[in-house]
């Protein structure tokens, strides 16, 4: 929202790092207010906001730009917009997804021994939003709230590998940054370990975002089938060899099966 321009009672602009933040809590403000009385005139905005006419039509104005207000008419009556259930929905499923993975996370992390997280995608990143550290993991890094690259991370490809087309050509289109001497940077060499995780339903990361870093992540399902999250366990490579590599991927392509079933997905 940082096209508001925001102003006092007598209409003239206001400017400064104060004048954008007061924006954005007047934008909020008008949000509530619709949400409150269900639908308001600009007059109506303007007076429980203590601003000037003007300063309520461009807040409303951008607002509706974004869809997260609509008008009922031209010049009518402005109420919350389709945007709004969008955003809701994101939240509620990230919501759900935390709150169904924790025991699942937990169980996984004391059966493997390792650092469990549950990613989901925000924009061009995966973001862990839940974990858990088996007795093994007490050397693990706390991955919790980090933003993770997509094509260096094992979580990341197997939410990137279930995505439309448009989606997947963004990321492929950008350069891929080499974060270690084994990242993958190449497009279509990661487009074909995509194509391979959807195949065999897990993805892996070795040593791609951190040297001495393993990763194998699995994805999680929503009712429709749709995914919308990522299971991943982390491990030092000295204890993830050949050997355990089946065990690993077996409990987290069942941890993630698991997932999706809380999630309401019969798979």
């Amino acid at each position: 929202m940082t096209d508001i321009v925001e102003g006092h009672a007598d209409g003239k602009p206001s400017k400064g790092p104060a004048s954008a933040v007061q924006s954005v809590d007047r934008a909020v403000t008008v949000l509530e207010i619709l949400a409150r009385h269900g639908e308001a005139g600009v007059t109506e905005v303007a007076d429980e906001l203590g601003v000037h006419k003007s300063t309520a039509f461009r807040l409303l104005g951008v607002l509706e730009s974004r869809g997260l207000v609509g008008q009922e008419q031209e010049r009518g009556k402005y109420f919350l917009g389709a945007g709004v259930l969008r955003l809701a929905g994101a939240a509620a499923v990230r919501l759900d997804i935390s709150q169904e993975g924790a025991a699942v996370c937990r169980q996984l992390a004391d059966e493997l021994g390792e650092t469990v997280n549950i990613a989901v995608l925000e924009s061009d990143a995966a973001v862990n939003i839940m974990q858990a550290r088996g007795p093994a993991s007490v050397t693990a890094q706390n991955w919790l709230g980090r933003r993770t690259p997509l094509h260096a991370t094992s979580s990341g490809k197997a939410l990137l590998a279930y995505q439309p087309a448009p989606v997947q050509d963004a990321v492929l289109g950008r350069k891929l940054p080499r974060l270690t001497e084994r990242t993958v940077t190449s497009a279509a060499e990661l487009r074909r370990e995509l194509e391979e995780v959807v195949e065999r339903g897990f993805a892996m990361a070795v040593e791609e975002l951190e040297l001495g870093l393993r990763a194998v992540a699995a994805p999680v399902r929503a009712h429709d089938g749709s995914v919308i999250g990522a299971i991943s366990v982390s491990v030092p490579a000295y204890r993830l060899d050949e050997d355990r590599l089946p065990e690993v991927v077996k409990g987290t392509v069942t941890a993630a099966e698991e997932l999706s079933r809380r999630m309401g997905y019969a798979c």
